[in-house]
């Protein structure tokens, strides 16, 4: 019996049909609520069967989660180098992307309070990855429990300040709120 590989993920007609099905789950969306939204309506949408849904995601909170990371890495880690120590400066940077983030994110998703849990969870897990890479730069001899603990700590912090910007009507700039 043949094992069933993966798709490759660097097969132009694997990123397209990855794409019509992202595509597809962001317009249910914009016009359902997340708990409402059927495997069937995705692939319905996207025009591919149930077979190759399953062949990229197990499931709809799979779909969710990639769609999160990918909007994140884009509009936050991109903007960040990665390789640099947390500075003064790359915290500022930090700060400003994710308003970017927060400010885009109010377009893409109407029906957002089902899963605006999740995609804080999403968030606030990657920027806790992030932070803890980059502290581990500026630390190389310190406790990996310590840096952890403080990685932790600044990402609820900062994710905190722009929830709360964003949440207010973003009456400052992000560059003031930096």
């Amino acid at each position: 019996m043949a094992s069933v590989l993966p798709p490759n993920p660097k097969d132009p007609r694997v990123i397209r049909t990855r794409q019509l099905i992202l595509d597809a789950f962001i317009r249910q969306l914009n016009s359902k609520d997340f708990n409402s939204i059927t495997i069937s309506d995705i692939t319905s949408s996207a025009t591919i069967n149930r077979a190759t849904f399953y062949a990229h995601f197990p499931d709809k909170y799979a779909l969710l989660e990639a769609m999160l990371t990918e909007a994140f890495s884009q509009l936050v880690l991109d903007k960040i180098d990665a390789e640099a120590p947390l500075t003064e400066g790359s915290l500022q940077k930090l700060i400003i992307a994710l308003c970017d983030y927060h400010e885009s994110s109010r377009h893409c998703v109407k029906k957002y309070d089902s899963v605006a849990l999740m995609i804080e969870e999403n968030i606030k897990l990657q920027l806790e990855s992030l932070l803890l890479q980059l502290l581990s730069k500026a630390a190389d001899t310190a406790d990996l429990k310590e840096i952890t603990t403080a990685a932790t700590m600044i990402s609820c912090s900062v994710y905190g300040l722009t929830y709360r910007w964003n949440l207010e009507g973003r009456q400052e700039s992000p560059a003031a709120l930096a």
